[in-house]
């Protein structure tokens, strides 16, 4: 049951009041293109103010103009990220552009010093050689494809807007038919999901996924989804 958690990016999370909220995490190549975007963006900028310093240098020293560069520089390298993604949007503007944000593990917004935390480890995250292999691979090896800044601030970035997802038919109301055997917490709730979900899904893809639960229902195809449905309901009768 598990297995049917991993489909797709969308994790759940259960907050100290025992309310759960999804949350739809954005994925390595998303973010990367999100990177490009601001990289060009702030390329742009350090261009525009070595132009304008260049020519405030015939005003000022040339060691007066250099500073402000090199100032420039650092300010667009490091407090760039962090002024945008501690904002009321929670990103920067090529997340924006991607539809992503910056949030914190249980969905609130972040705050200021988790912003400076994970845009700082950016550096770390770069190594070796800013080729970002360690981002990627802690980005690869965690749930919420989180990279390293990511864990140390207790953040994720997720999709902040998601298409409308058609709706259609779901399967009819059948008879509830208790489980054979018990489930734990995390697959009664895998359980439950599947049958809130189905409206959403094709009739092959409410196949698929109840093929996966085959040991459960000791069949497959549209019987299968007809005897998972049966289960749910049964198990979410008696939660009830």
């Amino acid at each position: 049951m598990a297995a049917i958690e991993k489909l797709d990016t969308l994790q759940w999370v259960e907050l100290a009041d025992g309310v759960e909220i999804g949350l739809r995490t954005a994925g390595p190549m998303l973010r990367a293109a999100a990177y490009l975007i601001d990289l060009l963006i702030r390329l742009a900028l350090l261009i525009f103010g070595q132009i304008f310093l260049l020519l405030a240098g015939i005003v000022i020293s040339g060691k007066v103009a250099n500073g402000l560069m090199l100032l420039v520089w650092f300010l667009m390298d490091w407090l760039y990220p962090v002024f945008f993604e501690a904002g009321k949007r929670g990103a920067t503007p090529g997340k924006r552009v991607m539809g992503l944000r910056v949030v914190q593990s249980t969905g609130s917004p972040i705050t200021t010093g988790q912003a400076v935390v994970r845009n700082f480890l950016r550096f770390i995250d770069g190594m070796p050689v800013f080729t970002y292999a360690f981002g990627l691979t802690s980005c690869l090896a965690t749930k919420r494809f989180q990279r390293l800044g990511d864990l140390a601030a207790g953040t994720v970035v997720i999709y902040d807007r998601s298409p409308p997802l058609p709706v259609m038919p779901a399967p009819p109301l059948v008879a509830p038919i208790p489980l054979p055997v018990g489930l734990t917490a995390d697959e009664t709730r895998a359980l439950a999901l599947f049958r809130e979900r189905a409206g959403l899904w094709s009739e092959a893809r409410r196949e698929e996924i109840a093929d996966l639960a085959s040991v459960l229902t000791g069949t497959t195809g549209p019987a299968g989804v007809d005897r998972l449905m049966a289960m749910a309901h049964w198990a979410q009768e008696k939660r009830d």
